[in-house]
């Protein structure tokens, strides 16, 4: 993925339609709300097994919707002056301490074995 050129398609595009004047943090936030939540959606009453397997249809609908939650994190980490690469590897450095494989005895964790 080549972060840059997604960043000028984007920053292009909204200055093309002025919307430069709306797109700060608390607008994009909200904006990325409502795209997870139209993600959500999609998946909505579905079995496992069909969120798992879904239809050409929801399929596409569901990749419509991720393209817009990219855009608005990406807008989000542009007006921020977030590196978003640096800060998703900074953030699985946290995760992996968060989350260890081992417990302080040296025994493998098992995450979502259930009790």
């Amino acid at each position: 993925m080549n972060i840059e050129k997604i960043e000028k398609t984007i920053k292009k595009f909204s200055d093309e339609r002025n919307w430069e004047q709306f797109h700060n943090p608390k607008n994009l936030s909200m904006a990325l709300s409502v795209e997870a939540s139209e993600l959500v959606e999609i998946f909505q009453w579905l079995t496992f097994e069909q969120a798992s397997n879904l239809d050409e249809k929801r399929k596409e609908h569901a990749k419509q919707e991720i393209a817009d939650i990219a855009i608005y994190l990406i807008r989000m980490s542009m007006k921020l002056n977030i590196n978003l690469e640096e800060a998703i590897l900074e953030k699985m450095v946290l995760n992996e301490k968060k989350y260890p494989l081992l417990d302080e005895n040296g025994n493998k964790i098992e995450y979502g074995k259930k009790a």
